[in-house]
């Protein structure tokens, strides 16, 4: 609760595209260490682009707040939830696989 309230007390002071900016980095930070700890071996920040494009707004708030104290169980659903998605799936399968062939071909 704690650092919902300052999450939103530094983002009231901004304007609604900075509001998005500082919470999509926020944000990015958790799904970074969801995204390392429970998906070894994937790209990780093709994962995380493709996590972050296909979260609603609100995801990314929830995701925004656990950035403070690391991830949650929450937060480890939410990024599960938005990995499952079609849309994540077809990013990933664009982004990341390349991604992940060019790590072995090196």
């Amino acid at each position: 609760m704690k650092k919902a309230l300052l999450l939103i007390l530094a983002l009231g002071a901004c304007t609604a595209q900075s509001q998005d900016t500082i919470a999509r980095e926020a944000a990015r930070s958790t799904v970074n260490r969801v995204v390392v700890e429970r998906f070894p071996g994937v790209p990780v920040q093709p994962a995380i682009d493709c996590v972050i494009d296909n979260a609603s707004a609100q995801q990314i708030y929830a995701l925004a707040v656990d950035t403070v104290g690391g991830p949650t169980e929450s937060s480890i659903q939410i990024v599960s939830e938005i990995a499952a998605r079609p849309e994540t799936l077809s990013c990933l399968a664009n982004r990341g696989l390349p991604a992940l062939l060019q790590g072995a071909l090196r």
